[in-house]
């Protein structure tokens, strides 16, 4: 009796656990979504947009909105490997830990992107007013820090997020079948065609911001966007993983003491 109570038991935890898991991840998907659209295209672009911002008026508080935004997105971002860890080290731990590890990469570079762009506020409040504050001199800084978070977006978003949820989620996610393999397709074939774009700009075949960048990066768009929305509606598939998560809980539930147990088994 105790023993049905117990399997019973790590089923019903199981599932719900597991359903919990899919919808965090999927949430985690929406979010960086969410954040880092106004971030990019709302909050920053007076700075990037203008050379001269450092010595200008400036809009400081959109792009502090910004990066608020974007520290959610670097949170998001890992998020999303914890939580599936759980699952994808069942398909091929290896494979699962380079996802996890791309993503957190993938974050430090979008943040040392957020420290580049709040330096130039920073700058700016410190010197705006200042009698004989060299302006020349600071428009070039203002310059380099602009450079330096547009290599963090073209290395972060243009490179490690194709590799790590283009072709690495994908490739797990494929073989595992917690998801549908037609809606993994956007991955796999998004990440290598944005790995390819991230080559071209790299070498000036076209620009970061250009329209066949633009292009290249909408396969990739779909397929993070429509997993976080899959994973939040439906869930994981059925699958020899998810059945092994009930095993490991039903044996974490037999290696407890039998008096924990022992109202629910009476």
């Amino acid at each position: 009796m105790t023993a049905a109570v117990r399997t019973t038991a790590a089923t019903g935890v199981q599932t719900d656990s597991t359903r919990k898991a899919a919808f965090v991840a999927g949430l985690l998907f929406v979010i960086t979504f969410i954040t880092s659209i106004p971030a990019a295209f709302v909050f920053y672009p007076p700075l990037l947009n203008d050379p001269n911002y450092i010595i200008s008026a400036g809009a400081d508080m959109g792009v502090k909105l910004g990066a608020l935004l974007e520290v959610i997105l670097v949170v998001a971002n890992i998020g999303t490997g914890v939580v599936l860890y759980r699952f994808l080290k069942r398909q091929n731990a290896a494979v699962a830990l380079g996802y996890v590890t791309a993503r957190v990469v993938e974050s430090t570079i979008i943040a040392v992107g957020i420290l580049s762009l709040l330096s130039v506020v920073t700058v700016r409040q410190e010197f705006a007013g200042v009698a004989g504050a060299d302006a020349a001199a600071l428009v070039p800084i203002g310059r380099a820090l602009v450079a330096v978070h547009d290599a963090t977006f073209l290395l972060g978003p243009g490179f490690l997020a194709p590799l790590g949820n283009g072709i690495l989620l994908g490739y797990l996610l494929y073989r595992s079948g917690l998801v549908p393999r037609r809606l993994t397709m956007l991955g796999l074939i998004g990440g290598p065609l944005l790995l390819v774009s991230f080559v071209a700009v790299l070498f000036g075949v076209y620009a970061q911001v250009s329209l066949p960048s633009a292009i290249a990066t909408i396969p990739e768009f779909l397929w993070e966007l429509s997993l976080g929305i899959y994973l939040m509606v439906k869930g994981f598939k059925p699958s020899p993983i998810t059945t092994g998560s009930a095993h490991d809980v039903e044996h974490e539930l037999a290696a407890m003491p039998q008096g924990v147990l022992g109202g629910v088994s009476a």
